[in-house]
């Protein structure tokens, strides 16, 4: 027995079983491991970066991967948290959610990571001046091939994503063995040992953008129904993802803590000029591995881009086809396989802002990088307070489902598992939205134009605003669909009275 979302036209779509248990992994490992970020949290931080770390890797990831590993696992269709959600709470909750959660990636796409890649291109490969017709070039060459990963088909487009986690993972270890050889020879020149100790400040420097960094694992459920075993693959990969994406940001963050100064640790650049420092033991080679460096560290960055888009982009499409956003996007590809029109909604979300913010912000890759990671910070995290809660709801709603995977130590555990990473996202989410707050509850330092560069009224009405006409186009779309002729309100939903069983299993059918 398993739950269907009866009402869905995805339900009724053509999924081609694709993904096995190792494209799961590099898949997670591809969204979860966000090399963009790896500089960012120590140049927030401070050796503290670590510290806080591996503190949310143990008190945030354990418990996060074992409720994911429960959802993907019983609840394992096309769509993933848009299916939890809608089970749990109802498509109204399921449409704000699913919008906040899937439009994290076009801004995200379209500003930090565009942003990034172009900076390290212009560094350490080709002259690529900012704001010129090459730079805008480039910009939107990556926004669409990142697209075209996606569009063409999980057959195809899962050994792309699958190729930049092997690379992701191996760049990071050449540079942690190449930082061993340098300190043998040169010995380091960051932070003390005692700058190590945690303190309250640190930690709500750094804990919106560590959250924003490991969050993921529930990413490849986009493509449930594309997965041939998701009950027994989805734990293991969860795992097996988990451990190895805390390392690689554990390790190199270290390293760079340790091989840079403290004032040189800067978040957009931070990790390149980090290879860069450490290179150096190369001798002559030095330059063509930075190059080489360079190059791996774009593919990387868009084939990260290129996850997200693959799981978010379904995520809303099953918004859109099951009437929670606007039906004309919930459509999949007869000939793909892949909802060609969210992915190209999300390319011209994604080109638009990548071109206003290159035309508006000359100069200034580093305001961009940082202003637009905490946008998508703040979007991602606001749709984990609707996620996370289901995994109880959905114990409570649908007890029988039967659960592959369950949380160690029954409704306990359950309960223990889930407050504590609701906490987690309750935090980072007030911190990204609300930042110096806390700080100023708790009698610390903030000196909020010297850390954001502009007031804080303004700052607050840029990202209010933002959160707020996000909302308004959930809403709209779901209200827009509700008032269409052949409307249907899911079963069991607050939308309607109608009995659970009618949920249960029915197969897709032929499209």
């Amino acid at each position: 027995m398993s739950v269907e979302i009866a009402t869905s036209a995805i339900r009724t779509q053509n999924f081609r079983k694709t993904l096995g248990r190792l494209d799961i992994i590099f898949l997670s490992i591809a969204a979860i491991i966000s090399i963009d970020t790896v500089a960012q949290i120590a140049a927030g931080g401070g050796a503290q970066a670590f510290t806080w770390t591996l503190v949310i890797g143990i008190a945030f990831l354990f418990p996060y991967a074992l409720v994911v590993a429960e959802l993907g696992s019983a609840f394992h269709e096309e769509g993933g948290p848009f299916v939890w959600v809608r089970l749990a709470f109802g498509k109204l909750a399921a449409s704000i959610s699913t919008m906040f959660y899937w439009i994290t990636n076009p801004l995200w796409m379209g500003g930090s990571l565009v942003f990034i890649s172009a900076a390290t291109w212009n560094a350490y490969i080709s002259p690529l001046p900012d704001g010129s017709p090459l730079d805008l070039l480039f910009k939107i060459a990556f926004i669409w091939i990142a697209i075209a990963t996606a569009i063409v088909g999980l057959q195809y487009g899962k050994h792309i994503v699958a190729a930049g986690g092997i690379v992701k993972v191996a760049l990071l270890a050449i540079f942690v063995v190449t930082v061993v050889l340098y300190a043998i020879q040169h010995g380091v020149h960051g932070y003390a040992v005692g700058d190590f100790s945690p303190t309250m400040g640190g930690f709500l420097a750094v804990t919106p953008v560590i959250l924003f960094a490991v969050v993921g694992f529930e990413a490849p459920n986009g493509a449930a129904e594309e997965m041939r075993d998701p009950q027994k693959d989805i734990p293991r990969a969860v795992a097996s993802s988990g451990l190895i994406s805390i390392l690689c940001y554990l390790v190199p963050i270290f390293a760079i803590l340790a091989v840079l100064p403290a004032d040189k640790v800067q978040g957009a650049t931070g990790l390149l000029d980090a290879f860069k420092e450490v290179f150096t033991v190369y001798g002559a080679a030095a330059q063509p591995l930075m190059v080489v460096a360079g190059i791996l560290f774009v593919f990387v960055v868009l084939t990260q881009a290129s996850a997200w888009m693959i799981a978010s982009d379904r995520v809303q499409a099953a918004a859109g086809a099951d009437g929670a956003f606007f039906r004309y996007f919930g459509t999949f590809s007869k000939r793909f396989g892949t909802p060609v029109r969210m992915n190209m909604l999300s390319g011209i979300i994604a080109t638009v802002f990548c071109v206003a913010a290159t035309l508006l912000l000359k100069g200034g890759t580093a305001a961009v990088f940082t202003v637009v990671l905490t946008v998508a910070i703040s979007t991602l995290l606001l749709s984990y307070l609707v996620i996370f809660p289901t995994v109880i709801a959905l114990r409570r709603k649908y007890p029988d489902v039967p659960r592959p995977f369950r949380i160690p130590g029954g409704t306990a555990g359950l309960w223990i598992c889930t407050v504590v990473i609701y906490a987690w996202v309750v935090l980072g989410a007030w911190v990204a939205v609300f930042p110096g707050t806390l700080e100023s509850l708790f009698g610390l330092p903030y000196k909020f134009m010297d850390v954001w560069g502009v007031d804080r009224g303004t700052f607050e009405t840029f990202t209010i605003g933002t959160l707020v006409v996000i909302g308004l186009l959930a809403i709209v779309g779901y209200l827009y669909e509700r008032r269409r002729p052949g409307y249907v309100a899911q079963a069991g939903s607050p939308d309607t009275a109608e009995p659970v069983e009618t949920l249960l299993a029915a197969q897709p059918q032929e499209a």
